[in-house]
């Protein structure tokens, strides 16, 4: 887990199977769950919690749901005024009204919330409180012998692009069954709260066998709900304006909104490769964009999770992503998403948040703008033991950061809360960076973490480095093909071809040397006598090999590497005198004047003797 992470936590009564932050307030969590109905002893119950301290989580107020019924499966929160919510819940009918055919599977709730001061404070908690508005059932009537349907899944989502006027759809809902014996998904106008059969917008019937993992909804030029089943994804649209209908049927206008259209189906593996035919199921879904869609499935015999990213071009979902999860999360169980704001260039942060059967819940974050696409999933915390039962649901909070560029604003957060089976609730509360506005921002952006675009600077960095150290690396083997510089890198005696194509004697323009001989000591001496141009130096060097004499036009030049005859001692004017001899570049008859003046760097013996000590 990250350093900078806050971790609330908090055990109600009741086991929590839903969980929905406020969406224009992340101080407010709503929960819900309970025994079910029977004989438990466990009531069921709705929560409304204060989760603005990082450290603790608060109960404001709960409502005490009916033993006779079921339990909380399914939770949804919208905003309806200033100072108040509005809720859906699932909670089936006792077993006895639907076994006589009534079932108001989808329940609705009023709550106000504490009235707050000038500072934002709390000023009377006791007069937060959750009343039950209604009930109403939008689901077909079962016609099972053993009734068991219940709402699965529930998904709000608000508009802000029209207004309320009577007509439009300002705020969609979805629904669908589980354990149906015909699976359903109902989509209807929650624009005026608890919706009636003539709110319903449409109407959409699986095949045998087939429920609906899960729900989302987004807007582009329309609203767009995608669902998935264990095999099968799809795109249902509804026109923002459409006219729902005034008659009691149940079921929409013909042709008033098109068939859902299939965007990815799971491929059945080869049979050749693999001797067991099973296929991965989806588990989750959320859009990411309206034509970038993320999926989490399970692989199958419990093997592992993976997420999914399908891109919906002209009606058909593509794979462009995908990422598998860490290995001790054999099965995955819950999914959200939260999108960050984007910068006035479009580009934003999207994290997401995966829960798994080990107790855990995986971070990742990707980064996307219009121009540049989707970055690759980077890893950012595995948060292990959440819960000391399985986790039921995760859900983020809505960020909504000051839109101000000003210097003194205040940090922003991202809110994490899971439930689990074991009673407990927990927030996890992560600090969100603000990124400097760029000379073409005109708002700030909030990330988790570092965006991609650091991961482009520092390649940019390594390979500026890495062309100074090729560009030197060059100049240096080519100065010592030249000769301009010692053999460290030893270019001429790996590529000895390279010495006759471009090697050219290197010589400085102020240099010191005039010209090499290869005629020896004997003909420079000569040339001195005969007053030659230019000597007014003469080194001598042995090599061990050979005896070699060089001219230079500055006596300071040979100072560092050589004594003038005069100043040898008497033992190396022997060696050397007796190495000339050899050579042939002197004899004994000629005299030892004939050495006045020239230089004679240490001889080879000598440095091999005091190498020995």
């Amino acid at each position: 887990m990250a350093s900078s992470t806050y971790t609330a936590k908090s055990t109600l009564s009741y086991p929590l199977y839903c969980a929905a932050f406020d969406p224009k307030n992340d101080r407010y969590l709503l929960v819900g769950g309970g025994g079910g109905e029977g004989r438990s002893g466990i009531g069921n119950s709705i929560s409304l919690l204060d989760t603005s301290s990082k450290s603790e989580i608060a109960e404001l107020t709960d409502i005490e749901l009916s033993r006779d019924e079921d339990s909380v499966t399914s939770l949804a929160v919208f905003d309806r005024a200033p100072g108040a919510l509005s809720a859906f819940a699932g909670i089936n009918s006792s077993t006895d009204d639907q076994e006589a055919g009534k079932n108001d599977h989808l329940r609705a709730f009023e709550i106000n919330l504490p009235p707050q001061g000038k500072s934002g404070e709390q000023s009377d908690e006791s007069k937060a409180n959750i009343q039950a508005s209604g009930s109403t059932s939008l689901f077909m009537p079962s016609t099972a012998e053993k009734k068991e349907t219940y709402q699965r899944v529930l998904r709000l989502f608000q508009t802000e692009n029209i207004e309320a006027d009577g007509e439009g759809v300002q705020c969609i809902g979805v629904v669908a069954t589980g354990l149906a014996k015909e699976g359903e998904v109902v989509v209807f106008n929650a624009s005026k709260g608890l919706p009636k059969a003539s709110d319903i917008c449409g109407r959409i019937s699986l095949a045998k066998g087939e429920e609906a993992a899960d729900i989302d909804i987004t807007e582009e030029e329309e609203f767009r709900v995608a669902y998935c089943t264990d095999y099968e994804v799809y795109l249902y649209t509804i026109p923002y304006h459409l006219r729902v209908q005034t008659t009691k049927s149940p079921s929409p206008r013909p042709g008033s909104l098109a068939n859902p259209r299939l965007l990815y189906s799971t491929p059945y593996p080869d049979v050749f490769e693999t001797n067991n035919n099973a296929r991965p199921t989806f588990r989750a879904l959320r859009f990411l964009t309206p034509n970038l869609l993320l999926l989490l499935h399970n692989r199958p015999h419990r093997s592992g999770a993976e997420l999914i990213i399908l891109r919906i071009v002209k009606g058909l979902g593509d794979i462009i992503l995908r990422k598998r999860l860490h290995k001790s999360m054999k099965a995955a169980i819950s999914l959200d998403v939260a999108v960050l704001d984007a910068d006035s260039s479009g580009l934003r942060q999207i994290v997401v948040a995966v829960a798994g059967q080990d107790v855990s819940i995986e971070l990742l974050t990707l980064d996307y703008a219009f121009t540049k696409g989707l970055s690759k999933f980077r890893h950012y915390s595995t948060l292990r033991d959440v819960h000391p039962l399985q986790v039921t649901k995760i859900a983020f909070s809505k960020v909504y950061p000051p839109k101000e560029a000003a210097s003194n604003a205040i940090a922003q957060y991202l809110k994490l809360a899971s439930t689990s089976m074991g009673n407990t609730v927990i927030v996890h509360t992560f600090p969100l960076t603000r990124i400097p506005l760029g000379h073409r921002s005109k708002t700030p952006r909030y990330v988790l973490v570092a965006p991609s675009e650091a991961l482009q600077t520092g390649f940019s960095l390594f390979l500026s480095l890495f062309m100074v150290i090729f560009g030197a690396m060059f100049l240096q083997a080519l100065l010592e093909v030249r000769g301009g510089t010692p053999p460290y890198l030893g270019v001429v005696d790996r590529f000895p071809a390279l010495k006759d194509w471009v090697a050219v004697p290197y010589v400085l323009e102020d240099s010191s040397i005039v010209k090499s001989t290869k005629q020896g000591l004997r003909y420079l001496l000569s040339q001195r006598g005969n007053n030659g141009d230019g000597i007014k130096a003469i080194i001598v060097r042995d090599s061990a090999t050979e005896v070699s004499a060089d001219v230079y036009n500055d006596e300071e030049v040979v100072r560092s590497e050589a004594k003038r005859w005069e100043e040898l001692k008497h033992h190396e004017r022997e060696s050397w005198k007796k190495r000339l001899v050899d050579a042939g570049e002197w004899a004994v008859e000629e005299g030892e004047s004939v050495f006045k003046g020239v230089f004679f760097a240490q001889i080879a013996g000598a440095v091999g003797q005091a190498a020995r000590g």
